[in-house]
């Protein structure tokens, strides 16, 4: 996913790790041949036969036996799933509001970072800022809930709220275009997928008609977790997805990853 590939990269550059990034098989195995990596992060969103076919190459090939690999996944994995990507991966991030702290965390420790002491430097930023502002990224930034059900909203806006966003809500498709016309600076969408009238999936087709809100990020929220549901979501017009019940500490991570380049 070349949005939360991008994110990664843009706040481990923060902390003066070189990047580069990759979104072929072949691409990488050929880059990490060069000898100019320390440490691979894979991003195996939701891990399937391709990613695990990536890690036995990358530790079969002469000479990568030994490069240290941080798997960032976007699901909790089954212990059958973990156990079989600890065959190959050193350290396992799942994608959560705090994942990009522990990503530096474990990324320093295999390349031997070494965390100033507080030694009273005053040439140092503090190491929330350092992560490239990560934890002002959703300051003042405009969310547009759309879910029928009300307990959802005000449980979304009490969480969102508690990082300074500014929360709008709609009750259906209808009313969440009609909000977006009276405030165009909405930063982005959670959207409800199976609400009644016009649901989640023609809301976003109709959003995507506006040339205003053409890149605008729209987050998919779904009840259903089935294979399939995802390309329905991102061929209506949505930019990400996430299931419910949502998990608000990947929520967080999510808002985060669409909104950083707008600080």
């Amino acid at each position: 996913n070349k949005q939360h590939a991008e994110a990664l990269s843009y706040f481990l550059s923060n902390h003066d790790i070189t990047t580069k990034v990759t979104y072929d098989v072949s691409q990488s195995i050929s880059d990490l041949q060069k000898k100019e990596v320390d440490c691979v992060i894979l991003d195996m969103g939701i891990p399937d036969k391709n990613a695990y076919i990536t890690l036995e190459t990358i530790k079969k090939t002469e000479g990568l036996e030994n490069l240290p690999i941080i798997i960032f996944t976007g699901k909790h994995l089954s212990k059958g799933e973990e156990s079989r990507i600890k065959q190959y991966a050193d350290s396992i991030v799942v994608k959560t509001a705090h994942s990009y702290q522990r990503i530096l965390d474990e990324a320093g420790l295999f390349l031997h970072l070494v965390e100033e002491k507080e030694t009273g430097n005053k040439n140092k930023n503090p190491f929330s800022e350092r992560l490239g502002g990560l934890y002002e990224v959703l300051n003042n930034k405009t969310v547009l809930i759309a879910d029928d059900d009300v307990r959802n909203i005000f449980s979304l806006t009490k969480a969102l709220e508690k990082h300074k966003m500014k929360v709008l809500a709609a009750t259906d498709g209808r009313e969440a275009l009609q909000i977006l016309k009276d405030n165009p600076l909405v930063d982005i969408v959670l959207m409800d997928m199976m609400m009644p009238e016009m649901d989640g999936y023609e809301s976003t087709k109709e959003i995507r008609k506006i040339p205003a809100y053409k890149h605008l990020p729209v987050l998919a929220v779904t009840a259903k977790a089935m294979m399939g549901d995802r390309e329905k979501c991102i061929a209506a017009g949505a930019s990400d997805y996430i299931s419910k019940p949502v998990d608000i500490d990947q929520l967080i991570s999510l808002l985060r990853v669409w909104l950083y380049d707008k600080v």
